[in-house]
């Protein structure tokens, strides 16, 4: 079982970064050069992924998967969203076959 709350608790500390000085944060500096820059990130950390799953090496696979979600929370904040809007997106999403979901998304 994932422990919710330590995402929830990552979360509240990037939505603290936000107010902070960009010279004292990673994560603030990341905020401070806005969509693009986190976007970049998010890519990167995606492709660090992919290579690490092609390598076969489990333990990097994982770093590279935190890596990712970590950036893709930062994303989320960024955008005022939440690990609870994700949460609830896979509730509804659970039980849903995957082709009936794509279409559903496709007539929207």
């Amino acid at each position: 079982m994932i422990d919710i709350e330590v995402l929830h608790r990552v979360a509240a500390t990037l939505a603290e970064r936000k107010k902070a000085d960009p010279d004292s944060s990673y994560v603030s500096s990341l905020y401070a050069k806005g969509t693009d820059a986190i976007c970049k990130k998010v890519a990167e950390e995606g492709a660090e992924t992919i290579m690490a799953a092609k390598d076969g090496d489990r333990l990097h696979l994982v770093w590279e998967v935190t890596d990712l979600w970590f950036h893709s929370l930062i994303l989320l904040t960024h955008f005022g969203l939440s690990v609870d809007d994700v949460l609830a997106e896979f509730r509804r999403r659970e039980g849903v076959s995957g082709i009936d979901e794509k279409r559903s998304r496709d007539k929207s």
